[in-house]
């Protein structure tokens, strides 16, 4: 017990002083915790860490994609469903196929033992590419398709995933029965996350008190993932469905003490799990390389590299033509949008990240078959993954950032000019609701022009001065319990113009939880003042 509390410890000291150095020089903390581990793992005497598939499956996955999919506008996410479900479903299986031809022609491995590897390496990573994208700093449309893609392909690559290994267990192998079970696993995997999500927010709209919804709200991913996989559906898009409703209707369930807190809250998780897996990942070279000690270390750096070049140049190929509607001639187009730069195309085909859904999927591999004989070329498969996984964080992480510059892409103005809209039209709802609540008993002359005042200044800001700072609500300083009362009105007024702009999809949910932020710091600097 004592050896596993100092381990734990040591672990959490490792992860903050290597979050420290990246955040010193300025590097995504993935990368330098991936390497940061690598390095810690053959450090004499730290003891081995073995990683469990399964309890990585469902400890830390869950609420990792929960949060990315919180995080993710619906809006944006269904204006480019085209080009995620090109990326999470076409281009899983064209990875998993040229990879095996690969691992088969020039490796040497079975062509059931190549499909397994292919299926293993395909799926992109949710924590990885979330924890790239967006420290790189992309644009709203450029992350969202990225994760958008890394949420949805793992229900593709997970049952191609299970096929590939019952034919190298059972020696057996029926297409139609994968397509069919592919639709299965998807629709169970949504219908479970929403079967899950719809109670979850009834009661969300019935409690008020902080402690208990972050509790429920750290309880969701693990039930939406229980149920789907109980009934051998996709957990992982029950998780992705689950976020994305409760997301969109959090605006209305939350107060604002709520959400303050559960932000925190979720801000100091996702953080730890990501140290934590992205630690645990570079520690596990060393009991891969234990299985690999026959072998010639060249031979295998270069069939690692094969394997990298296969993924990167079959997603490069693949997102050119097919990534991006506006690549279609625009009659064809569902949701018609400006088209994309080529940077933008090519930003996409290179942050094809791979993670701990690759790592976890090849650790769960049996290690004997039903012949009784070993799974044939495991080391082998356990070594290509975790270098791919390397490759593509670490080399194509590090490479992100120069070449973001260097290609000088566009800015996204979308966002700003949707967070001054929706200030705006909440500033003129407040003025609307200050005129309904001028005939009221409570509410006096002086306080009525004083919040009048700040409104109308506000507007006249966002009018003629696009990107000004709003003035700071401090300036509401009186401590009357009628003015208190008055401005928590117009704050409702305002949360509510916000949100029906964000229903009608004239501003992004991105924009209003920006506005709920501010909104929810006024709300609780009122509170404080009483």
């Amino acid at each position: 017990m004592f050896a596993t509390v100092t381990l734990l410890f040591s672990l959490l000291a490792a992860i903050v002083v290597l979050a420290t150095i990246a955040a010193r020089f300025h590097l995504p903390y993935a990368i330098v915790l991936v390497l940061g581990g690598l390095a810690l793992g053959f450090v004499p005497g730290l003891p081995s860490i073995q990683l469990d598939p399964h309890l990585l499956l469902f400890l830390m996955l869950p609420p990792l994609i929960y949060s990315s999919a919180w995080m993710t506008s619906w809006e944006a996410f269904r204006s480019n469903l085209r080009p995620i479900l090109l990326l999470a479903v076409g281009l899983v299986l064209a990875t998993m196929t040229v990879v095996a031809v690969v691992a088969h022609t020039l490796i040497g491995l079975a062509w059931p033992a190549g499909f397994v590897l292919g299926a293993v390496v395909a799926p992109t990573d949710v924590v990885a590419a979330s924890a790239t994208a967006r420290s790189a700093g992309l644009s709203r449309r450029l992350v969202t398709v990225i994760e958008g893609e890394s949420m949805v392909n793992d229900a593709t690559a997970l049952v191609v995933y299970r096929f590939a290994e019952t034919a190298v267990i059972a020696g057996s192998f029926s297409p139609v029965q994968a397509i069919w079970q592919f639709v299965l696993v998807s629709l169970g995997g949504l219908l479970a996350g929403l079967a899950v999500s719809w109670p979850v927010a009834w009661f969300h709209h019935r409690l008020d008190d902080p402690l208990i919804e972050i509790a429920l709200t750290l309880l969701t991913p693990f039930a939406a993932y229980l149920l789907a996989e109980t009934l051998h559906a996709s957990g992982f898009l029950a998780v992705v469905a689950a976020g994305l409703y409760l997301s969109r209707q959090s605006s209305r369930f939350f107060s604002s003490s709520t959400r303050l807190q559960a932000n925190a809250v979720w801000e100091v998780l996702v953080f730890l799990l990501n140290s934590f897996l992205f630690l645990l990942i570079g520690l596990q070279l060393r009991t891969i390389l234990s299985g690999l000690s026959e072998r010639a270390p060249l031979t295998l750096l270069w069939y690692a590299f094969l394997v990298w070049l296969t993924i990167v140049v079959v997603r490069m190929l693949w997102v050119i033509p097919s990534a991006f509607p506006s690549i279609l001639p625009r009659r064809h187009r569902a949701h018609p949008q400006e088209p994309p730069a080529w940077r933008s195309v090519l930003i996409v085909g290179w942050t094809g990240m791979r993670g701990a859904v690759s790592l976890a999927a090849a650790l769960a591999l049996p290690q004997i078959i039903a012949s009784g004989k070993l799974f044939p070329d495991l080391d082998l498969i356990l070594f290509l993954t975790f270098c791919v996984i390397l490759f593509t964080l670490v080399g194509q992480g590090l490479s992100l950032g120069p070449l973001i510059r260097q290609l000088h892409l566009p800015v996204d103005e979308a966002h700003e000019q949707e967070y001054n809209q929706a200030h705006l039209a909440a500033a003129r709802a407040a003025l609307a609701r200050l005129d309904e609540l001028a005939s009221e008993e409570w509410v006096s002359e002086e306080d009525l022009a004083h919040v009048r005042s700040l409104y109308e200044s506000k507007i006249h800001d966002y009018t003629t001065r696009v990107g000004e700072a709003v003035q700071d609500s401090a300036q509401v300083g009186n401590r009357s319990e009628n003015r208190r009362r008055l401005r928590h009105e117009v704050l409702q007024a305002e949360r509510a113009a916000a949100i029906h702009l964000r229903d009608r999809g004239r501003i992004d949910d991105e924009v209003l939880r920006l506005m709920e932020r501010e909104l929810d710091l006024e709300e609780q600097r009122l509170q404080t003042n009483r």
